[in-house]
């Protein structure tokens, strides 16, 4: 079966005030083994990271510009 990729882009959001912390939980909920998910957030999340990973992810981060942070999660287990 072909991973499913997810891809959300929090800029916008935080940058209006907007916590988007409860939208990439739910983003991530119903990821299994395989799947990705694609974060682009104005910082590198770091706080994520130990989060995701508690969930089975695991992260690759790149800074893309000053303020555009790609991060790919892959669901491991």
């Amino acid at each position: 079966m072909e991973p499913k990729i997810i891809e959300l882009d929090v800029r916008e959001d935080l940058k209006n005030k907007i916590e988007p912390f409860q939208k990439i939980m739910e983003a991530v909920k119903d990821c299994n083994q395989g799947d990705i998910f694609i974060l682009h957030a104005p910082f590198k999340p770091t706080p994520l990271f130990a989060i995701l990973k508690a969930k089975g992810f695991s992260h690759e981060a790149e800074e893309i510009e000053k303020k555009h942070w790609k991060v790919t999660f892959t669901k491991s287990n």
